[in-house]
């Protein structure tokens, strides 16, 4: 999928409400993706940015508040 404008303004939307910093710009993007997209679910191995409890807490916060569902996330050992 190209990167709307749509999707650089949930990701931002990440970084302002500090679920990840800037220097995460990358992976708030990955979220932003999937989840403009509609995804069900990221997998991910990234426990750091991503797979992380207060993260997925995060992340699925500002989706709901800017109109977005949730997003599953979780690591390849806990789908397979």
């Amino acid at each position: 999928m190209e990167v709307t404008q749509e999707c650089i303004a949930l990701r931002d939307a990440y970084i302002r409400a500090k679920v990840v910093g800037r220097s995460s710009v990358e992976d708030a993007e990955h979220i932003a993706i999937a989840s403009v997209c509609g995804a069900d679910m990221v997998v991910s191995w990234n426990f750091r940015h991503v797979v992380h409890y207060d993260k997925i807490a995060g992340y699925n916060a500002v989706n709901l508040a800017n109109g977005y569902n949730t997003v599953r996330i979780h690591s390849p050992r806990e789908v397979v």
